[in-house]
Order: C-alpha cells, then sequence, then structure tokens
C-alpha cells in the first residue's frame, strides 16, 4: 500500500478535556510507542472528530504480516456495514479513542498498535472473540468517512439524529399528531430501503406505529420544516404499515423532512376531551398561548355529537356576530372549553370535542343541549390581554385588586368550583411575596389579609378533602398569630375531620379562653364533636363486638356495619367562608360552624382504637 509519509510518527496523546471520566482514567494508560500512526490517503478540510460527534468508518484489522483478522469491508470478509459510534459515548478500544479524533473527513490511515491499547487492555470495555489475538501487535486500517454532530435521542445510542436544515419553530409532534413528512431510507452498507408507500409525501398518525418505532421516536425530536437523517438500529425497527419486513436489517438510515403537523391533544389523557388543530395560529406553542389567566376574546360554534350534528349556539349568529369575552380562571364557561382554550395559539382554529362532565353537567346548560351530552365546540380564538401584574402600582392599588380577586375567589367558593377558588387565593398569596408595606398600618392590613387568604385557602383544602393541607394553612396563621380563632376554629373542624377528636377538642377550648365573644360558636362546635365521637364509638362497639369474648385461641369474627351512613350528624350548612368575607364585614368575627364530613372509616377506626384503650387494651394481635 502507498504511504503519503515515508515514516511512521509517534502518536502523541490528545490534550483536549473529553466528558469520560472513565476515558480520561483509560488515557493515563498510554505509553510512549504504544500508538504509532501512518497516513494512506490525506482527507479533506481542517476539522476533526470531537467528543459528541457520530463517527462513521471502516476498519480492517491486520497483523503486522499482513493477514486479515477482522473487517467490515465485504471483501475481506465483512458485511459492508461501517462502524458509526459516538465519541465520548460508545465503547471504544483506547487506540481508536485517541486515534480517529487525529483524522480528517476521507483519511485512510493505519494505526498500529501494542496489546494494551486494543483489546488486550485490562478490563477493555469491549469484548471481542476467544479466537482473537489480542495478546499482539496488530494495524487498524480506518477510512473516517464522515463524522458530524448528532442529537443521541436513546441513551443506548440505538436511535441517533443528524439535523440537516433546522426548524422553523420549536413545537415537537407527539402522540395523535397527524404527521405530514417526507422520508427515504437506506440500509448501514448504503443500499436503497424500499418503503411500503405509493404516496410522497407520507401522513400517518404519531403514537399509532404506523411508522417504524425509532422513526417515530426520532421525528418526535423534530420540528416544523427541519430536515434530518434518524440513524435507527435492530431493536428499533418495527413492523410497521410503512416497513412490513424488518428482518435481517441490521440499521437503517431515514432521511426526514418534517413538512408539517396538525396539533392533536388528549387533554385529559384518557381519550375524552380531544383538541385538533384545524389552522395554525399565530406565534409559538406554548410560550404564546394563554396559560395564565387572561382576558380572552373568541368565537365558537358548539354543536351536539348526534348524527345531525345539532348547532345549538354559534357567536357569529347568535351573539349578533360579536365575540364571547371572559376572563380565564372564574369558572365563566365550561371547564373542558377554557382548558383548550388555554393551549390555543392567537388566530388558531380548533375542533374540540368534550364530554358532558367538562361540558355542560357541571355547569349551566344550553336549553338545547341534553343531560349527558357529549358537545363538539369549532373555537377561534381571536386575540388575548394578560392580567395586569402589580409592577409600578402603589400599595393601596395592590389592596384594592387583591380585594376583587378575592371577590372572584369568595364566588366560586360558594358556587362550589374549590379547585378555581384555590387557585385565586394562592395567585394573590405568590404575588404578595413582592409586596412591602411602607409603614405599620399597611404593614397590619397586609398581614391580616394573607392570614384571611391561608385560611380561604384552607377552606377550599377542608371542601376538597384534603384535611392535611387544611391543617397545614391554618398552622401558617397560628404560627404568625397563635391567638387567631379562625385558624383555631377552621383547623379544629380539619382535625374533627380526620377523627383526631383530642386536638380538634383543644382547639375549640382555646377559642373561648382567647375571645369569650366566640363561646357560642365553640360550643356549638363542642356539642358536635361530642355527638360525633359517641356516634363513631357506638358504631366500633358493635363492629368490635364479640371480640374479646371468646376463649384464649379462638378466632372472633369481626361484624361488618354496611349502614355506615345511617345515624350521622346532619351537617351544618353554613359555608367554611365567613359572613365577613362575603359581605365585608368585621374580619376578626369568629366564623359559624362549618360541616364536619369525615370519612366513616377514620372515624370508626379513630373509635376503634378508643374503645380498646378504654378496655385497657393497646395492642391487639389475633392468632
Amino acid at each position: 500500500m502507498a504511504v503519503v509519509k515515508d515514516t511512521e510518527q509517534e502518536y502523541k496523546p490528545n490534550k483536549k478535556k473529553t466528558t469520560s471520566d472513565e476515558d480520561d482514567n483509560r488515557r493515563k494508560k498510554m505509553v510512549p510507542g504504544g500508538l504509532m500512526k501512518a497516513m494512506i490517503r490525506p482527507g479533506g478540510g481542517d476539522a476533526m472528530p470531537s467528543d459528541g460527534d457520530q463517527i462513521i468508518y471502516h476498519c480492517t484489522v491486520r497483523t503486522l504480516d499482513g493477514v486479515v483478522v477482522q473487517s467490515t469491508r465485504s471483501e475481506f470478509g465483512g458485511k459492508g456495514i461501517p462502524t458509526r459510534q459516538v465519541l465520548g459515548k460508545s465503547k471504544m478500544i483506547l487506540g481508536l479513542l485517541e486515534g480517529i479524533p487525529t483524522m480528517l473527513k476521507g483519511e485512510i490511515a493505519v494505526l498500529k498498535m501494542k496489546p494494551e491499547l486494543h483489546y488486550g487492555e485490562e478490563d477493555c470495555p469491549v469484548s471481542v472473540s476467544d479466537s482473537f489475538p489480542k495478546d499482539a501487535e496488530l494495524n487498524f486500517e480506518i477510512e473516517l468517512i464522515e463524522f458530524s454532530k448528532v442529537k443521541v435521542v436513546t441513551e443506548d445510542l440505538g436511535i441517533l439524529k443528524k439535523v440537516i436544515k433546522e426548524a422553523q419553530s420549536w413545537e415537537n409532534p407527539r402522540d395523535l399528531y397527524e404527521i405530514k413528512a417526507r422520508v427515504s431510507a437506506k440500509l448501514g452498507n448504503g443500499q436503497p430501503l424500499q418503503l411500503a408507500t405509493t404516496s410522497e409525501p407520507i401522513m400517518f398518525t404519531f403514537g399509532k406505529s404506523e411508522v417504524p418505532k425509532g422513526l417515530e421516536m426520532g421525528i418526535g425530536t423534530m420540528s416544523r420544516g427541519e430536515k434530518a437523517v434518524i440513524y435507527v438500529t435492530s431493536q428499533y425497527l418495527s413492523q410497521s404499515p410503512l416497513t412490513p419486513s424488518v428482518e435481517g436489517i441490521e440499521e437503517a438510515h431515514f432521511e426526514v423532512e418534517l413538512i408539517h403537523f396538525i396539533q392533536v391533544r388528549d387533554v385529559l389523557g384518557d381519550g375524552r376531551l380531544i383538541k385538533r388543530r384545524v389552522r395554525d395560529g399565530k406565534g409559538e406553542f406554548p410560550m404564546d398561548c394563554p396559560l395564565q389567566d387572561s382576558r380572552l376574546r373568541v368565537h365558537y360554534k358548539g354543536m351536539l355529537l348526534n348524527e345531525e350534528k345539532t348547532v345549538f349556539y354559534d357567536t357569529r349568529i347568535d351573539n349578533d356576530g360579536q365575540p364571547l369575552e371572559f376572563s380565564s380562571g372564574e369558572g365563566l364557561v365550561p371547564e373542558g372549553f377554557e382548558m383548550c382554550v388555554r393551549l390555543m395559539l392567537p388566530e388558531e382554529v380548533s375542533i374540540v370535542t368534550c364530554p358532558p362532565d367538562y361540558a355542560y353537567d357541571k355547569f349551566t346548560r344550553p336549553a338545547n343541549v341534553p343531560e349527558g351530552a357529549h358537545v363538539q365546540w369549532v373555537i377561534e380564538l381571536l386575540g388575548f390581554e394578560m392580567l395586569k401584574d402589580w409592577t409600578g402600582m402603589d400599595f393601596r392599588a395592590i389592596m384594592d385588586d387583591v380585594e376583587k380577586t378575592k371577590g372572584t375567589g369568595n364566588r366560586l367558593f360558594k358556587e362550589g368550583k374549590y379547585a378555581l377558588a384555590k387557585t385565586k387565593y394562592e395567585k394573590v398569596l405568590r404575588e404578595f411575596n413582592h409586596v412591602n408595606p411602607q409603614d405599620d398600618e399597611e404593614g397590619k392590613e397586609f398581614a391580616n389579609t394573607r392570614n384571611l387568604l391561608n385560611l380561604n385557602v384552607a377552606a377550599c383544602y377542608l371542601k376538597m378533602g384534603d384535611c392535611r393541607k387544611s391543617i397545614e394553612m391554618c398552622n401558617k396563621v397560628l404560627d404568625a398569630n397563635p391567638v387567631h380563632v379562625k385558624a383555631l376554629y377552621r383547623r379544629g373542624m380539619a382535625y374533627m375531620e380526620l377523627g383526631e377528636f383530642d386536638e380538634a377538642r383543644a382547639d375549640f377550648n382555646k377559642m373561648i379562653t382567647i375571645d369569650k365573644s366566640s363561646e357560642a360558636n365553640a360550643k356549638a362546635a363542642l356539642l358536635k364533636l361530642k355527638q360525633t365521637e359517641q356516634e363513631v364509638e357506638k358504631k366500633a362497639r358493635k363492629q368490635f363486638k364479640g371480640l374479646f369474648d371468646k376463649k384464649p385461641g379462638e378466632i372472633s369474627e369481626v361484624g361488618v356495619d354496611n349502614k355506615v351512613n345511617e345515624g350521622r350528624i346532619e351537617e351544618a350548612q353554613e359555608p367554611l367562608i365567613s359572613s365577613q368575607e362575603k359581605e365585608g364585614g368585621d374580619e376578626d368575627a369568629p366564623p359559624a360552624p362549618a360541616p364536619a364530613r369525615m370519612g366513616s372509616f377514620s372515624r370508626l377506626w379513630t373509635g376503634g382504637v378508643n374503645l380498646l384503650k378504654s378496655l385497657g387494651v393497646n395492642r391487639c394481635a389475633i392468632l
């Protein structure tokens, strides 16, 4: 073979920092004369591979007397498929790890390696057959075909992506998106791979296994207008309508141009609330969507999902051609409608298919929409305005805005929309972190308002059944003001729901010692607590009846009460938001009694534990 340089040159270790500590440690094994390089054919350009680059090369291994031991080339018994690896990520022998980064594209060179630089290295990360001469000095003839930056799609390097043309947007396809793309393919040896399609470009639904798994995963990292080569190894080459036969294919290279995709979102994740974009909007998804509470303007047409697709409302006809304007986050439109509008771009048109529980079963239902009806809305988002923030506002203006938001939260609470109400209160509490009162009077008003907001959040948690969270919010108020009567009351109610009666009693009794004006409410709560305890203990005695009547060694059957809800104390109907909060009355007025809604199991368990304690039994085991 013709050698450009007459003499072999001793290889000097690459000084560039690698991303792999393991490879750094391996480089310490380099010894003078261990790796020698002779150039056979020069490459082009002046760029050399570096960590993170995919390298594609042919390799032929020979003994020093010219006997071929191993090769990727078909003329020497190989499969004709060049090796693909990623520097700094793929497992490589030390000689190639150090030698290939000194080569140019198209260059052919011989790397002469001592055993410790190839498969004879102690703890070599690359395995080889037992017949391979690991203890011999060998020549590795390398042709560096190509190298380029790639995106690693899977950690096992089974799917890699090389970008040819950058994208025009940021959004990536996901399940249910309708994809339009140009796709061609070839095998690892460069031979064309015939795809089972007559259409150009192809169209498929993402996530439906209509293309090979590896190709779909690679397309999932692309954006509109992007062009790329996706390298897929055999474990990701699944059968599909596009590739009906993949048997025997070790790897495929797909050249893909992502022309367009239609966004289809399963909003709830269970296939019931589907949003399909039929006209693109302006801006980038999701950065330019009204994700935060905003003032929105939309045109929409509502239809029943019957055979006739009966239209029950159209803003362009039934609203004198005027769009619907509403503020998000205030429960003014059906929940499914608002959830989808928040995911739209200005000027976008989408078709939304919605189940009844997110449409009109929990919202004011139009007269011509039957109960339990699935509906479809065609929605056009004309535009939106973000609600004003507090930047540049003085304290009084901020507090006035707080009162408006709190009033909205109170309305939502009275309507039973506890999650939305909680969101309103929590938003103000987050913004309060950036408010600095300027004097004592402002400081007192600020502290009182923050306490009320925390208690309103506690009330929402209590209604939503999360008593522990309710107690946490009450504790925030009591940490700042240990004698806050309303916080004690609300925490006591949460303790009572959990069946922690001693803690509830302590809070109600403390109310009386702190503020005599709260005595009536506290005594009413204590009476309810006593009635609840008696009811739970009665049920517990019935449930555990006979448990201790058997002789030693006998197993007693615990009774089952299928009427755990019979005889429940009639729940008080006063809302957890006090009249003062709803009507602007005295902020320090004690709250009216709130309903105790403890689960029957919690009550029964607590009552049973108390019963066992009263019998002098702290632990019980049935043998």
